[in-house]
């Protein structure tokens, strides 16, 4: 263990399955002490059982739609380990998925509540400690989706661009107080939800793992949940110390425009001028 995390103390949204699991594992690896929070009870208890005994990380239900549970998930984390270091908001769904002009209202509204307000409630209990200790860093998941058209639904378009635009408020009103705030947009990574769209099985991750890396613009290369975890260690850590309002791609280059096949002009012709013609005289 390198300790780049010691002493300190993160919550985790999302953390019993895929990228919040990563990330949980990661922080306790790394030193931390951890307060996972999912819906999924037994897979959360499972995992923060794994992580070690009840002084290196602690399960507890949270509904990220339900205030009380986000601000409970928070103050576990003073109540059990004395203080909140780091909050990672990484709980998340698909959501409504399908044609603007068919999407039904209500799978729009749950969609947003879980990815924009469940962030929201995250920052302002983490903040309310964070301000008094006079530092701490806030982490929340946006997508490439968040940073460009076209790459996902649309209510998860929204949400993901809405958790860029918090980030930047918010690490604005924070910085002052010693409180750094960043989000990490991801590209399709290899976890269970994506396992779920390309391939119908939740638990098919070596075909998803296949698939990823055919079209990734790393040749040969898959995003994995453990890539965002890394991301989220270091931003997490004193590493980033100066690190604040930053959207953290994980994509491979994808919203540079990078894809699997060269760009256009990859390869050297003559430089190309006015009028038809080519090349310096």
């Amino acid at each position: 263990m390198s300790g780049r995390l010691e002493g300190k103390v993160a919550v985790v949204t999302g953390a019993a399955s895929g990228i919040g699991a990563a990330t949980a594992k990661t922080y306790v690896d790394h030193g931390a002490r951890v307060v996972l929070g999912d819906i999924q009870d037994e897979a959360g208890k499972s995992m923060a059982a794994a992580l070690g005994d009840s002084t290196r990380a602690i399960y507890r239900h949270c509904n990220v739609t339900e205030e009380a549970d986000v601000q409970g998930l928070v103050e576990a984390a003073v109540s059990e380990f004395g203080q909140i270091d780091v909050i990672f908001n990484c709980a998340g769904i698909v959501g409504a998925v399908g044609p603007i002009s068919t999407t039904p209202a209500a799978e729009w509204k749950l969609t947003i509540d879980i990815m924009i307000n469940g962030v929201f409630y995250g920052m302002k209990h983490a903040a309310r400690y964070m301000k008094e200790a006079g530092s701490g860093s806030i982490i929340s998941m946006s997508s490439t989706a968040g940073v460009m058209g076209g790459l996902g639904p649309h209510a998860y378009a929204a949400a993901k661009h809405a958790v860029v635009g918090m980030t930047k408020n918010v690490a604005a009103e924070m910085g002052g107080y010693g409180v750094r705030v960043n989000c990490i947009a991801p590209a399709g990574m290899a976890t269970p939800m994506v396992a779920d769209v390309l391939t119908g099985d939740h638990h098919n991750l070596d075909d998803t793992i296949a698939a990823l890396a055919e079209a990734s613009p790393l040749k040969d290369r898959a995003g994995l949940a453990q890539d965002v975890a890394n991301a989220a260690l270091w931003l997490a850590s004193e590493e980033s110390g100066y690190t604040s309002g930053l959207t953290l791609t994980v994509d491979a280059g994808t919203t540079t425009g990078s894809t699997a096949e060269p760009p256009a002009f990859a390869e050297y012709a003559p430089m190309v001028r006015e009028a038809g013609r080519k090349g310096v005289d």
